[in-house]
Order: structure tokens, then sequence, then C-alpha cells
């Protein structure tokens, strides 16, 4: 088996590129080693906090207590040392007389009390038309620095006394504390220390309801954060998330950066391979074709792009990039069977490098491959809004399902708005096709239904210079397309193709039977001509189909149709008439068309149908057998010829194309019914 190594460059050089270009982009930071679910067992070894991080608090966390400082206010409290010096000074200077021995015990308890802190019984009022007074937390402001306490932490001065009068009774049990600290005034001399700021209540509740601190806490270094076979509870899942957060931020990877570059390059070697068999295993004639091979390497960078730097600048950000756009790039010019496992493969960065990598990945393959399909439906002027809905619906479906197993911490609807605008995005970025079928010389679905549309300029000119081979080509195009048809082939292709086939037949019309007429004249065209410059007219449409397909810049795959629906083969008539008097085989060049062979399976269905509708306008009899025989001989002739030599056809998908082309022509040539002469006799019943 002898190795074509000159193709070897053209398909790696592109993927060398697309490698560079991957590694360039690829983050630099090590990932999370760890994969959670809340509400199933930790499966790995006990983790512990590396470094000092902050509990981050949910959204539906931050949004309840922006409700709550809506709804109420929380009081300002500003600690007086002076009343809490006060206090102290009064009960020093007190006698207590054969009690004295308990002052330091008294003092003692008293400090600890002021420590805390005291308010006043009475009841906080603020102005008419107030929000309610929180009577859970208050702010308590000591030495310029203020701090949200619970209230049941703090005393009033009832509770204080209380406090005190317990404290005494238990040191002292033997002694009427309750009398003594009335008596000796002690209880007089307890006054709030804490004193209410009323319009430091107004400012802070003002600045509250706009900013809510994103933290709800803090876990040191060293300290636990799940066990080994723990129950992920939403607390515990929070810790996770949190320190999840700090390690892809700040604590990624202190290990040699080499090591970081070294995993970036086997994964875009893993990535490319993957593409490249894809490629391989669906259709290993794309890599034949450069314009088309680069195109496909171009939108799987693109997509891979995309996921990478979205995810560096704006993770959350990733839900608004519209990667099914990618599906409907591929589906305007490959066939499904190719699109799909590109796609897919595309998709692989998310699945690696995004946070939730498994859930965007599933949700954005689900919603491609639907759009792939729902694209044919959809894809014409507004009826793209219509495709970005359904595409949107999937999205949100799949996304829902995710959170109900795994009801995290996330913003259900914010994410949903994220979503719908990516879909919307993907309509305003789908005209940007049009700019890529310029840069690569490709010709999209939209394009081919414009070429085949008969209305357009050169259609119409074939039709009125060359009404014959118009309605030849018409009729070529329904066999090709019923054919196409049978096998998954390319419909839109090969009908453009087949319309345009012959129309280098326009600029000598009546070289060709189809465009003969009884009103052309006695003498038909070939009258007085030798079979070899009958032939070089005939075989001249070829070069002038080229000729006019350049023109009027016809894309290069409808040139192939032109060049290749003749393939190399002689024009039988002429060809059998010089060789009938006497013309020598070995000098019989000028009898052959030099085009070139057919590849591709629409090539080859033109080719076939070509020479069927032609032979069949010379058959006299319409019944099955004859159409049988028919179609087996004109096939047969062409492979005797070696015109499907280098076909991408299968015996299989042949022997499909042939009986349908027998089906479709004896429904084209069926006998209709002989209508019964009328009697022209009156039988009247006089």
């Amino acid at each position: 088996m002898r190795l074509n190594f000159p193709k070897i460059p053209r398909r790696i050089i592109p993927l060398i590129i697309a490698f560079l270009v991957l590694v360039l982009f690829m983050p630099r930071t090590a990932k999370f080693a760890y994969d959670y679910r809340k509400g199933t067992p930790w499966p790995y070894e006990t983790l512990v906090a590396q470094f000092d991080f902050p509990i981050l608090k949910t959204e539906e966390q931050i949004q309840q207590e922006r409700e709550d400082m809506g709804t109420g206010i929380v009081p300002y409290f500003k600690k007086s040392q002076e009343r809490t010096n006060s206090v102290i000074k009064n009960i020093e200077a007190l006698d207590l007389g054969r009690h004295s021995s308990m002052k330091s015990a008294i003092l003692l308890k008293v400090k600890d009390i002021y420590g805390v802190g005291v308010m006043s019984d009475a009841k906080i009022k603020l102005g008419k038309g107030r929000s309610e007074v929180s009577k859970d937390v208050i702010f308590i402001q000591t030495d310029k620095r203020a701090q949200k306490y619970p209230v049941s932490e703090v005393y009033k001065v009832s509770s204080a006394q209380n406090k005190l009068l317990a404290d005494i009774s238990q040191a002292y049990p033997h002694v009427n504390a309750d009398s003594l600290l009335s008596k000796s005034g002690i209880y007089d001399f307890m006054a709030p220390n804490l004193e209410f700021d009323k319009s430091m209540t107004e400012l802070v509740h003002a600045e509250s309801a706009d900013y809510i601190s994103p933290t709800l806490g803090y876990v040191n270094a060293d300290q636990k954060i799940v066990s080994k076979g723990e129950i992920v509870t939403s607390e515990v899942a929070q810790m996770l998330d949190s320190y999840k957060e700090e390690y892809n931020k700040t604590y990624g990877y202190d290990g040699p950066r080499i090591l970081i570059w070294l995993g970036n390059i086997i994964i875009a070697v893993a990535l490319l391979a993957i593409l490249y068999f894809c490629i391989l295993c669906s259709n290993r004639r794309i890599f034949d074709d450069r314009n088309r091979y680069h195109y496909l390497i171009t939108i799987f960078l693109i997509t891979a792009l995309a996921a990478f730097i979205v995810e560096r600048l704006h993770p959350s950000s990733i839900f608004i990039v519209p990667f099914s756009l990618s599906a409907l790039y591929l589906v305007a010019f490959f066939k499904k069977r190719v699109v799909f496992p590109v796609y897919a493969v595309s998709l692989l960065p998310l699945l690696v490098y995004s946070g939730n990598g498994l859930e965007l990945y599933v949700m954005f393959l689900t919603a491609g491959a639907v759009s792939i399909f729902t694209f044919k439906y959809f894809g014409k002027g507004w009826l793209q809004f219509v495709n970005a809905m359904i595409v949107f619906a999937v999205l949100v479906f799949v996304y829902l399902g995710f959170r109900l197993i795994d009801t995290g911490s996330a913003n259900i609807l914010q994410t949903i708005l994220k979503l719908l605008l990516g879909s919307l995005l993907s309509v305003a970025l789908y005209p940007v096709i049009y700019l890529f079928e310029k840069l690569f010389n490709l010709v999209s679905s939209t394009r081919l239904e414009e070429l085949a549309d008969t209305n357009n300029k050169l259609l119409q000119e074939l039709s009125a210079k060359a009404p014959g081979t118009f309605q030849h080509s018409l009729q070529v195009m329904h066999l090709c397309s019923a054919a196409a048809h049978s096998i998954y082939a390319n419909e839109p292709l090969i009908r453009a193709g087949a319309l345009y086939h012959d129309i280098g037949k326009m600029t000598n019309p009546l070289c060709f039977i189809e465009n003969e007429t009884s009103t052309n004249g006695a003498t038909k065209f070939h009258s007085g001509l030798s079979p070899k410059e009958s032939a070089r007219y005939i075989i001249a449409h070829v070069d002038e189909g080229l000729r006019l397909a350049d023109e009027y810049n016809l894309p290069e795959v409808i040139k192939d149709f032109i060049r290749t629906h003749h393939g190399t083969s002689p024009t039988g008539y002429f060809y059998t008439q010089y060789l009938n008097e006497g013309g020598d085989p070995n000098d019989a060049g000028d009898f052959f068309y030099h085009g070139k062979k057919p590849v591709t399976k629409e090539q080859i269905i033109l080719m076939i149908c070509d020479s069927l509708e032609a032979a069949s306008r010379s058959l006299k009899d319409y019944s099955a057998e004859t159409f049988d025989t028919f179609v087996d001989k004109i096939v047969d002739s062409k492979l005797a010829l070696g015109q499907l030599e280098h076909a991408d056809i299968t015996v299989s998908e042949l022997g499909i194309v042939k009986n349908t082309l027998k089906n479709y022509l004896r429904q084209m040539y069926h006998g209709r019914i002989k209508y019964p002469e009328r009697n022209n006799n009156n039988n009247n019943n006089d």
C-alpha cells in the first residue's frame, strides 16, 4: 500500500495552527480537583482548608437580605464609655457596711454586663410612616467601629439588673442580694450605656438597602470543610462552592508553570485528534477540499475560543454565548453526519474548563442537535426567531432538569434571561455566515436555493436561447432530486448542479437536437459536417459552460457538475458513426470529453440522470421491463467506460439509485387510457 505523502501536510498544517491557537488561549490555572453534588456522600478523603477564605452568600440569601433590609430598620446604638465609667464610679463610692467585702465582686459583674452593653427598656420609636424596627439585631458602635449584634446578646436595664442579682445570689447564697442591691442604690445607678442614634439609624438603613455583604463568615486555614463519606448538605455545599471560587481565583496552582503548559498541550492534542478522527470517519474527502476543511477547523476554533475567553474574563456570562449557532454555521455547508460529531467535539472545552462544564455541555449539545434539524423548517426570514425560541426552550428544559437534581445557589430567573439573550443573539449573528461563504469560497444551502431559482438571470437566458436544453435540465433536476433523496445525498446541491450542467449549450443551441424545431430551417446543423467536426461542436459545450460559469461567478461546486457530467466518455452517436465509417480507434481523441470523472454521489447521480433523460426520448416501449433494462444498460455503460472508478458511492447505494430511477421513469412515461369515440347517431325514443 502506497502512502500519499503530499496530502499529509495539507491535513496536518491546519491542525498545527489550530493547536498553537488553542494552547495560547487555554486557561493557565489549575482546575478544582473535586466534583460534588448536594445530597450525596463526599467520595474523597477529608478536605481541610489550605488557606483562609470567606463563605460566599448564595443569590437567594443576598436577595432575602435585600428584602429584609428594605422592610425592617436595624437600630443603631453608640456605646458610651462615659456612662459605663459613671456607673462604676458611683458603685465604687458606696459604703456597703458589713457587706463591703462584696463590693469587688459586684463591680466585676457590673463591668462584665456593661462590657456587653445595656440598652433602655423603652421601645424604640421612629417617625410616622417608617418601616418596622428590627427586634432581632442592632448595630453597636464601639471606638468608631460598628458591628451587628443579635438583640439577645445585649442587656436591657431590667435584664441587666436581673443578671447582676442572679450572679451575686449565686456567689453569696447566705446574703439577701436583692435587698442589698436595692437599698444601696446599685439598681438605680444601672443606666443604659447604649445610646440610640436616630439619624445614624436612618442613614445606615438607606445604605444597607443598596449594599449587602457578599460574605457570610470565614473559614480558617487547617479547618475541616467536609469529612470522607459525609453527606454534602446545603451548608457544606456552600462552603465547598466558596472554597472552589477562592481556589480558582487566587490559589489555583502553586507548582511549576511548565506543568500547566504541558497539561494544556496534551489536552489540545487530544481535542484535535478527536476532531481529526471525526472527519476521517464521517467524510474523509473533506481533507481534499481545502476550503471546507479550513472552514470546519475555523468553526471549531471559534467555539473553543468563545468558551476559553468568557470563562477567563466573566464566567457568569457563559450562558449568553450562543454555542448552538456553531451547529448552524456547520450545517450550512456540511451534511448532518459530519455536523453533529464536529459540533460535539467543539463543545468539549466547556466540559474540560468550565466550572459547571457537564451542565453546560449537555445543555448546548442538546440544543445544537435540535437546531440542526429544526433549522431546515425555520431557517428563513422571521422564522429564524421561531428556531431561536425552540433552542431557548430546549436550553431551559435541560437547565431546569439539572436544577431539580442539584438545587444549588444559582439564580434561576437570571440564568433563564441570559439563555434568552443568547438565543436571540444567534439570530443576530447568523448573517455572519455570508461572510464565511465569501472568505472560504463555499456555497451555503441558502445560496443553493437562490441558484436553483429559475427566475434568475442566467437560467432565464438559457430558457430564452435554448428552451429545449432548459426543459431537459428541469427534467434532469427532477430525476436527480428523486435519486438523491433515496440515498440521503445533498438535494439542494444536486438540483442547482442539474440546472446549470448544460448552460454551455446556449452559445450554440442549434447544435443540439433538443433545440431543433421545424422552424429552424430544413437543413440540420450537423448536415455536411464530418463526425469529428460534429463531436468538437458537441464537446465544446463543457468549455463554454465553464466560461459562462466564470462570467456569472458561479461557485466552484457548480462548475464541478459542468466538468463531470460527461466525464471522459465519448460522444456516443458521432463516435459510433466514425467507427462505422472505418475510422481508426487509435485516432479517436477528438470524440472524447476532456472533463473529469465524477467523484461525489451528487456528481455520479447527475451523470446517470443526464444520460437517462436524453436517451429516454428515443424509447418506443414504455413497459416496466423496458425501463428496467434501459436503466441497467445506462449504468453498466458508465461502469464499462470507467466513469465511476473514483466514485464515492457504494454498490448498495448505486442499486437504490437504479431502482428509484426505474420507478420514476415508469411514472413519468406511464401509459394513458384511450378515450372512446362518441357515437354521433342519436337514438331517439319516438
